[in-house]
């Protein structure tokens, strides 16, 4: 499915944009402006590698909100919205990144096994990403299950290791090759670390008070740092959008490499 695009106000100007004031004295409005003051959205990125997918079919493999509004940001508005039907039933023995890899990469290519014969044209990009909370300990946590979970998870971030744990959030982008190279696709993938402090002086009786927000209930690690959940984290090391649920610097960058710069997998687990 496709999101609706929203109606965009004309970008903020310098001051140098500015024309001559008028015959009565008043400033003149910037161009393609209206005159009203307010906050306007910036002009998109002009990159080429943006410019050479827009209007082709873009493909997330996520049903995460966060996720589509931080692609926004770079002008992919755009997107087909595709969970992957895979249960995500890797062994938590496995360490953090390599879970969060190979699930990322499951999501990525039975999404793109799944569109890259359906109507109406083979998409030009499928993005997939996985986030996940580890402990000091290397336990890896998921989103609660119940309340009672919600509340002890919640508690195990603040009480051990001084309050630090790692979000990881691997991100893997597929596009479509031009030429009959198997196994037909290029592929990228990026793991990014970031180090978050729960604030330990957080009392039992908030975290209860926030679990029962629900805001964290579909996310890992059960809190949300864009949102309320704020008021439980001191400070973080790394980068903030990891966190939420999508490096978007690093999302870039890789969408640069495997639509300008194709590579071929050297593994392909014979996914496709």
């Amino acid at each position: 499915m496709s999101d609706t695009k929203n109606p965009r106000e004309p970008p903020p100007a310098y001051e140098d944009d500015h024309k001559p004031a008028a015959a009565n004295g008043s400033a003149a409005p910037a161009p393609g402006g209206t005159g009203a003051r307010g906050p306007r959205a910036p002009l998109p990125l002009n990159l080429p590698a943006l410019n050479m997918i827009k209007g082709k079919r873009i493909i997330l493999a996520s049903a995460s909100p966060r996720r589509r509004q931080l692609l926004a940001q770079i002008g992919l508005t755009n997107l087909e919205i595709h969970p992957s039907p895979l249960p995500e039933d890797l062994s938590h023995a496995l360490p953090p990144f390599q879970y969060v890899l190979q699930t990322a990469q499951q999501k990525a290519t039975s999404v793109y096994a799944a569109t890259i014969d359906s109507p109406p044209e083979e998409p030009a990009l499928v993005i997939a990403a996985d986030t996940v909370i580890s402990t000091h300990l290397g336990e890896i946590l998921e989103k609660p299950r119940s309340e009672r979970e919600h509340v002890e998870m919640l508690k195990k971030l603040r009480d051990e290791s001084g309050g630090w744990h790692k979000v990881y959030t691997a991100v893997v982008c597929m596009a479509p090759l031009d030429t009959p190279i198997d196994p037909g696709y290029a592929m990228e993938t990026h793991v990014e670390e970031t180090a978050v402090k729960f604030d330990q002086s957080v009392t039992d009786e908030l975290i209860l008070s926030y679990v029962r927000t629900r805001e964290g209930a579909d996310k890992a690690g059960g809190y949300g740092i864009q949102g309320l959940g704020t008021i439980l984290i001191e400070k973080i090391d790394g980068t903030f959008d990891n966190v939420v649920g999508l490096p978007l610097r690093a999302t870039l960058q890789m969408i640069e490499k495997v639509v300008i710069e194709p590579s071929v997998p050297q593994e392909v687990d014979n996914v496709l």
